[in-house]
């Protein structure tokens, strides 16, 4: 009942007591909880609607506090599941004459044979009607954060105007940002030497997921060249062709040889091709961490998102999503070659405390004004890191550290709260507390 608010806050269980008035109804559809969080299950008091469209009951109204606890009309774990996993896209998901099986099996055919110029089209075909979608909020959709800040602003007024608990990152950042790279082609691999320079330049080590099979070939001594200037090698999908999760069967056979690509090559991680998934199969990889998941889908050939800006797990694998919009999107689809758009995604993520992960492919950059473009982010990113307001790291690092957490936990001792746990040197203890209506952090 509370699972997933305190996985996200770790804070003691005697903090968090929440229960739901009454019996929730077997129908799942969308309803409110407040003005900006559009929720996705079951609720006790009102109705759902199908479709997130026109009116919709708001939960928070049905919010009681009372004896310490907070009683609630809905099952927020039940919610917040729905959103991470997506289970709400069966009724939403973007259909067009491009989105089928066949479809999608003749344009990964003559993909390598179209220009990026060509291509785009294609995908504007498919993607068509995206700015309409209303549900999940586009560019960053924080429902996760606003349904847990919204309990936490209610557990703070149970508990007498403070509630303690372990603050998100470590070394007390506020916020976290990582580079990844997916290198689709040959010219992408050839990039990959001078990609590093750019980013070696503004202080930055990134990741690049590299592609097992078929795309180009991967020599030992590529790959140690990217290790040994400590960046994070990943494995990308298998032959990227799109038909990964076409079914499960194929997907299991692939998997095993994807897990054994992901030890020949030491990685950590796993991303599949064009961001593909089904959350419900990853039981089969055998990657520490995955990277798959956007926070928001409007312009991928899948559509959804996790609806939230924090890492978190499915089953034994991490999830880092991927928050901000790609660099082909942005150039491709948005016609953007400025930083205008992800400094307004980055200042929404950071504002919930959340992570910044980009994705950019070498493949796109090789056009001078797009490296420059991508130059410019990391400007930015490195003025942030500067100025103590984001922590800049690898995903095996962030995977590390959320791990750790996940086991940390506050003790009393004596009138106050220590952490205790693995690494927890690099934890801070944080209080929740109210400043007239809105929630607000004290870093200890």
């Amino acid at each position: 009942m509370n699972r997933t608010f305190v996985d996200c806050y770790r804070c003691p269980e005697e903090f968090a007591r929440c229960f739901i008035d009454g019996e929730p109804s077997r129908h799942l559809g969308h309803f409110l909880f407040g003005p900006e969080a559009i929720c996705y299950g079951s609720i006790s008091k009102g109705a759902v609607q199908r479709s997130p469209n026109g009116e919709l009951h708001d939960a928070l109204n049905d919010a009681v506090v009372e004896s310490g606890a907070l009683h609630l009309s809905f099952d927020p774990d039940q919610v917040v599941d729905n959103l991470r996993f997506e289970r709400y896209c069966s009724n939403l998901q973007r259909q067009s004459f491009l989105s089928g099986g066949l479809a999608n099996k003749l344009y990964y055919f003559a993909r390598p044979i179209l220009g990026v110029s060509v291509r785009r089209h294609f995908q504007k075909l498919r993607l068509n009607g995206w700015q309409s979608i209303p549900f999940p909020h586009w560019p960053v959709d924080r429902t996760v954060e606003q349904v847990h800040e919204t309990m936490l602003r209610f557990c703070v007024q149970a508990h007498g105007g403070k509630v303690p608990f372990i603050w998100f990152w470590p070394e007390g950042f506020p916020s976290c940002g990582l580079i990844t790279h997916d290198v689709e082609t040959v010219k992408g691999r050839d990039f990959c030497p001078a990609l590093m320079d750019i980013d070696e330049s503004f202080g930055v080590r990134s990741s690049f997921q590299l592609i097992p099979e078929k795309r180009y070939a991967l020599t030992p001594t590529f790959v140690q060249s990217i290790r040994s200037r400590s960046f994070e090698v990943n494995v990308h999908d298998l032959n990227h062709d799109g038909r990964l999760f076409a079914s499960e069967a194929k997907f299991l056979d692939r998997a095993n040889r994807i897990n054994q690509y992901g030890r020949a090559l030491g990685a950590q991680g796993f991303r599949s091709g064009a961001l593909y998934r089904n959350p419900a199969w990853y039981g089969a990889l055998e990657f520490s961490y995955d990277m798959s998941v956007p926070n928001v889908a409007h312009l991928d050939p899948q559509g959804g998102g996790c609806c939230t800006v924090m890492p978190y797990f499915i089953g034994k694998i991490l999830e880092l999503p991927v928050t901000t919009t790609q660099d082909y999107s942005l150039f491709y689809f948005l016609n953007e070659y400025s930083t205008d758009h992800w400094k307004r995604q980055i200042d929404q993520i950071t504002e919930k405390h959340g992570m910044a992960s980009f994705i950019i492919h070498p493949d796109y950059i090789l056009e001078p004004r797009a490296r420059d473009t991508y130059k410019l982010l990391l400007t930015h990113i490195a003025d942030l890191r500067s100025d103590g307001k984001i922590w800049v790291a690898l995903p095996r690092e962030v995977n590390q550290w959320w791990r750790a957490r996940s086991q940390m936990k506050l003790v009393r001792q004596g009138n106050n709260w220590v952490i205790d746990g693995p690494e927890k040197d690099k934890a801070r203890v944080a209080y929740a507390v109210l400043d007239g209506d809105h929630l607000v952090y004290e870093l200890m």
